[in-house]
């Protein structure tokens, strides 16, 4: 897969490039509640589908990636989840995000660096909504093995992003 250098000179190709990325991590979602993890901690996921995000940072605009974000997770809701878990998926994936792509604008980290910030704050959005919603004080003892599964989950996808970002076209990570 070839990433194109600027958008504006071709159109077309971004917007099929955007669609079949939205489809990747569609798929990559569905993959991903297929498998069950045997951990101890509800509604804990690699995050699949954020490999597309991670990589679209280093290799599109930021304002292509947030709208294939957008896109992924209404599709995912309406075809996969509910409301409830639409918004969870909301406020991880655009706290994440906004984390990573400040992350990689430091320019002082890799894409792992990058993935890391981004696992956790993605656990980090979906905790503040369950406060929300949930409004019990007992929460707060799941925030520190989430913060630990965010941050776990985005070094396994950061180490597969630097694996995979050796064959495409476009900057090196």
């Amino acid at each position: 897969m070839r990433f194109p250098n600027n958008e504006k000179k071709n159109p077309a190709r971004t917007v099929a490039l955007s669609g079949i990325l939205i489809a990747l991590s569609l798929i990559f979602g569905y993959v991903e509640r297929l498998i069950p993890l045997p951990v101890p901690i509800p509604g804990v996921k690699p995050g699949l589908a954020n490999l597309v995000t991670l990589t679209g940072l280093f290799f599109l605009s930021p304002l292509r990636v947030f709208i294939i974000l957008i896109a992924r997770i209404l599709l995912s809701a309406f075809l996969f989840g509910n409301l409830a878990a639409l918004l969870y998926s909301l406020a991880g994936g655009i706290l994440s995000f906004f984390v990573m792509l400040f992350v990689k604008q430091s320019k002082k980290t890799t894409g792992l660096g990058v993935s890391i910030a981004g696992g956790t704050a993605h656990n980090v959005g979906q905790f503040i909504v369950a406060a929300m919603v949930l409004n019990t004080k007992a929460l707060i003892y799941y925030f520190a093995p989430l913060i630990i599964a965010g941050a776990l989950c985005g070094a396994l996808l950061g180490v597969i992003f630097l694996a995979v970002s050796k064959y495409l076209k476009g900057k090196t990570p």
